[in-house]
This record gives C-alpha cells, structure tokens and sequence, in this order.
C-alpha cells in the first residue's frame, strides 16, 4: 500500500452553486417535457435554446430519440420532424450548428440481454441473479423484459453520446410531462440519485417543468419526490452535501443515497460518479461513512485506489498495522491485497473509490469484528 498526501486548502468555501442545473440540463428537461407533450410549438424554442447553450445536435437527437421507449414513437418522431425543419431553417439562415460526436461503435461481445442487465445493475446498485426473472411483470410477460434489457438498457443507454445521468433526467422529465405514472416516477428519481444527480437538483429539474410545461403534473411529481426524499432520510440543498459531525468540512461530491447491507456495519452513503461503460472501464464513487462504519475484509481483483476527501478513517491490510486517513490522502490498493476501510469512532469518513473492473468485481470476506476495531493497531 503506497500512502501518499496532497495538499490541500482547508479554509476552501462550498461552492454554493455546484449544485444547481446548468442551462444545458435545463434545455434537456423542456425539450423532453414538452416533446413527451406532443407541444411543438413550445418545443421548437426550446430547440433553439438548447442549440445556443452548447448541446449539440445529435446530443438533442439522442434526447428525442430516448423518447419513444417512454410516450411512444410518434411523440420521438414529431420531435424529431421538427427538430429537423429548424436545422434547415437555421442552415438557410447561414446557421451551422455543431454536430458533435456519434455513439461510440459497441465491442462487447456479450449478447444484448447481458449487457443491458448490467447497466440497469449500474443504474439501481442491484446485483440481479443470473438468468431472466421469475416474479411480477417479467414473470408474467418475459417478452417486455426482454424488450427492457436488451433494447432500452442495451440499444439506448450503452449509447455514450448521453450520460447515464443526462439520460436520467430526459426520463423523469417525460414521465413527468405525461402524468399518472407514480411508480415509474420514483423508481428513476431514485435511480437519478444513484447517478450522481442531487435531491437538490431534482427539485429544480421539478421546478423547471412547473414554471415552463405543466404546473398539476410538477406538483403530483413533487409528492413523489418528497416522499422518496423521506424514506431515505436524504436532505434538500446545502444538506445534500453536509456529512455527520463537525470534523467533516468542505464536502465536494454529494452523499448519494443510503446504503445498508452485510459488508458494513452501518449506515454508509453511496453516490456512483462515473460508471464503466464501453471506453472506460474504472468506475467512480463517491462513499461516506458514519462514525464507527466500516466496510468487512475484501479484494479487488483489478485494485482500487481511495481518494480521501473529507473526514479521519482507518485503512488496514491483512497482516499489517492499521494507517489514519485524513482528507487529502491517497491509497493505492494492490490487486488482490486483502483489505478493509471505514471511518473513526469519532468521525465521519468519506473516499473516492476508483476501482476497475477489467479483472473481476470485489470479492468480499469476513466483517471487522467490535473487539479488533475497538483494539486496533495503528501504524507509527
């Protein structure tokens, strides 16, 4: 294990501003909104809109297009006719707007079922079993199940001219625009958490769709959106990037969502950064423990790198003494070394993990029992 330390600005302010939608997210919010809403005449505006914030035509294409896999082909193909017109109409003009990249060409070799389970696995933080469902909707009619996984999951979402996050808030935004569709609703503001996407951010996404599209539909996705902010004891704003105590200062990433399984010991908060996708395979997360958390012994077959951002945790390897980590920290976790991490009695402890995944997922051990926490020896 390699510890290195960076420095770092302790009197560094929050800034109060990372959390709010960029014009780019807001374009996409109201051109999927009033898209889903079969409006062109609102929609075409906001088109022009989004072009002159920076998207880029097929960055809106992609908008449209995700489209149909939630209201229907001819709402994505309405959208995508107009679109159309006001290229041409902008070309006339003297107008060339920017094209930007294409999609990524797919070298998975997996069939499409396998992959797209994979990403929904990514999206929701589910490790599905192996093999098709055999309960509820997928039981009942296998064939949408398929149609999910390997077409919306597959065909749509492995396309990187989106983010998963970007791709999130396109959803939202038309399930909101069309209304009645609670479950569906919840089930991606949840997943839009676990992409990195703020509570915060949420409610503005909602906001926007009530000041500019449908003010009813917004206030039937706000319930939503508080009740899902209930029943994870998340925050709204500032809170969204405050941890537990006092020690743990200038936050940078958002908690995420909460977390409980048998690798910790309590509550830990997870918030996916980057997930791997056909290019880049080392996924990001940002992880926060409370006082007393720890994760149970584990290995990477690929290793893993621990950036510490905020907080005073403990990191150990099998065999040796125990290091303190504080925020500016840097461990270099070998393939295979096995390990565990977590925050002090006292404190709270928050990481980044950078942890590919080209060789394998982490295979996880015993837990860190209360005597050899509680009895640990720290490294001179």
């Amino acid at each position: 294990m390699f510890l290195l330390s960076i420095s770092c600005n302790a009197n560094a302010q929050i800034d109060m501003h990372k959390d709010l939608l960029s014009k780019q997210q807001e374009k996409i919010i109201t051109i999927a909104a009033f898209a889903a809403k079969g409006d062109l005449n609102k929609l075409k505006p906001e088109l022009v809109a989004g072009l002159e914030t920076g998207l880029t035509v097929n960055e809106i294409k992609e908008v449209l297009v995700q489209l149909y896999a939630y209201c229907g082909f001819p709402r994505s193909l309405r959208g995508l006719q107009t679109f159309m017109s006001l290229l041409d109409e902008r070309k006339a003009k003297g107008i060339n707007d920017k094209w930007g990249r294409e999609a990524s060409p797919i070298i998975d070799p997996r069939d499409k079922y396998e992959r797209g389970k994979e990403i929904l696995s990514k999206l929701s933080g589910i490790n599905f079993p192996k093999g098709t469902p055999k309960t509820g909707y997928a039981a009942f009619s296998p064939e949408i199940d398929t149609f999910l996984k390997e077409h919306l999951f597959a065909d749509i979402f492995e396309r990187d001219v989106l983010t998963y996050a970007q791709r999130e808030m396109v959803t939202v935004s038309v399930l909101i625009a069309i209304g009645d569709v609670e479950p569906m609703l919840f089930s991606h503001m949840t997943l839009c958490l676990n992409v990195g996407i703020s509570t915060e951010q949420l409610k503005q996404l909602v906001s926007v769709i009530e000041e500019n599209v449908d003010k009813k539909n917004a206030e039937s996705a706000n319930v939503v959106l508080n009740g899902l902010i209930q029943s994870k004891g998340l925050h709204v704003g500032k809170m969204q990037y405050d941890l537990i105590d006092s020690n743990v200062i200038d936050p940078i990433f958002p908690k995420g969502v909460q977390i409980s399984n048998k690798h910790f010991t309590g509550v830990v908060w997870l918030a996916m950064l980057s997930s791997n996708d056909s290019i880049f395979k080392d996924p990001i997360a940002n992880v926060t423990f409370e006082p007393g958390v720890r994760n149970s012994w584990h290995k990477h077959p690929g290793g893993q790198i621990l950036l510490v951002t905020a907080g005073t945790g403990y990191y150990q390897e099998r065999g040796k003494p125990v290091q303190v980590l504080h925020k500016g920290d840097v461990v270099k976790i070998q393939p295979n070394v096995e390990h565990w991490h977590g925050a002090t009695a006292n404190s709270s402890f928050a990481h980044l993990a950078i942890t590919p995944m080209d060789k394998g997922e982490t295979i996880w051990l015993e837990p860190v029992s209360d005597e050899d926490y509680k009895n640990l020896e720290i490294s001179k």
